[in-house]
């Protein structure tokens, strides 16, 4: 198996140790969860759609700077701070998959980084 890192300067860089995204095999590629961080770091402080706009946009980014769309993705994770955001995050996120979508789960949790409203995640195919 090969594993190789991915970085692109057009969404935030890591605020941990971990990569924006590690692709397996030259197949398979993992996508770390997005906040609503701009691509400089900076916090994007917003309604949950403000915020929800923003972490597509760093998805994107990451899937474009390897080659892929959401065309690609075949699961996701969606973290929220509450499930009364559902309806609010659920038509900004379809909006980038208006046909077969992917696999998806979406939790509530009790905290998420720097206190955002939501986390995405991905799952990539090339």
């Amino acid at each position: 198996m090969t594993r190789k890192v991915h970085h692109t300067d057009n969404a935030p860089a890591a605020i941990g140790p971990y990569s924006q995204a590690i692709e397996a095999s030259g197949t398979m590629v993992f996508c770390s969860g997005q906040i609503p961080l701009l691509p400089d770091g900076t916090l994007l402080s917003g309604s949950v759609a403000e915020q929800t706009e923003q972490v597509m946009k760093n998805i994107d980014a990451v899937l474009t700077g390897m080659g892929l769309s959401f065309g690609n993705v075949v699961k996701t994770t969606i973290f929220l701070s509450s499930m009364d955001h559902f309806a609010t995050v659920n038509e900004i996120y379809g909006k980038a998959f208006p046909s077969d979508p992917p696999a998806r789960s979406t939790v509530a949790v009790a905290g998420l980084p720097k206190n955002v409203d939501v986390e995405i995640e991905v799952i990539a195919m090339r």
